[in-house]
């Protein structure tokens, strides 16, 4: 009998078991709303015209070797991610209150934070929003924490946020716990605090001394401007907060496949810095031990260079723009086709996401029928929407939301 037998299968992981339904699938009127992945109006994968420019720069750059990196990464990359994401003059960055560390995606840099903090901090608590991303409580559990809760976030009846349920529960929080919060573009909800909304949150978060983890997926992809996104990182930095920002360069670069991350500690205290970094050095060391280089080149090469960087914020907007497109004409067709419930919530929520508040059945319905896979929460990837499938799927919700 080998060792390995009985080991029974884990949970599917759905996303990813909708990808593999869908490419089993042979309807030729298939439709993949599910993987959170930026598509052009053909449903194509997209690389950036400035990555391609970049990657060309990087490859014969002739003076570049296969030499590791130091432990927390490329000094260019993790200064320039930094910069990112508090703004070129935050004093936190001239003062040298942050530590920065290149990571395996955004992923790799949530996992460093919930490490060290149980690690070296000693924390055992983690709140995290209802309906998120599922992943953040399998990296926090995965961690050891003994406490996952949740705090309150979406309010079904007003299909928005529920502002007094989270400001209440994070009152309530016992000092130091550590909650995660989402800069921008909610994954799940896609739906975001207002910056008053911001000013109320952080005011009590200073106030009970929590210890906030920013994760940072979708910058630029709800407003289309990367730094009014990053307004959540700034407000706590100027608030003299200490906290930490999960980055990933997923969504914005396109770089999926490259696993590029970066993780920000800021400090009150400039002196805590190098003993920070000695202790992530050690948790990085037993973990990946040392992070890819071709990524980190590839987007240190465009966040330093002015005339690159400009570059990659309008292609960014450009994607912030097709997704806004997207949302105004399925909200049209919904509203022309009379269908039940208000659907303003598609124009209001932002980001990649489309969180529909379609119940399970209904969810069902469409795969099952129409051959449009998306989450059984009722979540769609607004990117894999285009011009061409927009009647198509709304008339799908349209039928599910009617007969469902």
């Amino acid at each position: 009998m080998s060792l390995f037998q009985g080991l029974g299968f884990a949970p599917v992981i759905e996303v990813f078991d909708l990808n593999r339904r869908f490419y089993a699938d042979e309807s030729p009127d298939k439709v993949n709303l599910g993987l959170g992945a930026y598509r052009n109006d053909d449903g194509e994968p997209w690389v950036l015209p400035v990555v391609h420019k970049a990657e060309e720069l990087v490859v014969s750059n002739r003076t570049l070797n296969h030499e590791y990196l130091p432990i927390c990464g490329l000094p260019e990359f993790n200064e320039a991610a930094t910069r990112l994401a508090l703004g070129s003059d935050s004093s936190v960055i001239k003062e040298n209150r942050v530590l920065s560390i290149q990571t395996i995606g955004g992923t790799g840099s949530l996992r460093l934070a919930a490490e060290f903090l149980k690690q070296k901090l000693h924390q055992d608590t983690v709140l995290i929003s209802t309906l998120t991303w599922d992943n953040h409580s399998g990296i926090v559990k995965a961690t050891g924490y003994s406490q996952v809760n949740e705090y309150r976030y979406w309010n079904p009846g007003t299909k928005g946020l529920d502002l007094d349920g989270l400001l209440a529960d994070l009152q309530n929080a016992r000092e130091k716990t550590v909650v995660v919060l989402h800069t921008c573009a909610h994954n799940t909800t896609a739906t975001d605090p207002s910056p008053q909304q911001w000013k109320q949150i952080v005011a009590v978060l200073k106030e009970r001394k929590l210890i906030p983890v920013m994760d940072c997926t979708y910058q630029g992809f709800a407003s289309g401007d990367v730094d009014e996104d990053a307004y959540p990182l700034r407000l706590l930095a100027s608030e003299g907060v200490e906290f930490l920002i999960a980055q990933s360069f997923s969504k914005n670069f396109g770089l999926y496949n490259e696993r590029l991350g970066n993780l920000s500690i800021i400090t009150k205290d400039s002196s805590t810095i190098d003993e920070m970094r000695s202790q992530c050095e050690m948790i990085i060391r037993r973990i990946w031990a040392n992070p890819p280089h071709h990524g980190a080149r590839v987007v240190a090469t465009i966040l330093n260079d002015k005339s690159l960087y400009q570059e990659w914020k309008d292609q960014v907007r450009t994607m912030s723009d097709r997704i806004k497109l997207m949302r105004k004409m399925l909200h049209e067709r919904l509203v022309n086709l009379k269908t039940p419930g208000d659907w303003n919530h598609v124009l209001t929520q932002t980001g990649m996401f489309f969180y529909t508040g379609m119940t399970s059945p209904q969810v069902e319905y469409v795969t099952s029928k129409f051959h449009i896979y998306l989450t059984k929460m009722g979540r769609i990837n607004m990117c894999a929407m285009t011009t061409k499938n927009v009647d198509y799927v709304s008339k799908a919700i349209h039928e599910a939301v009617t007969t469902q």
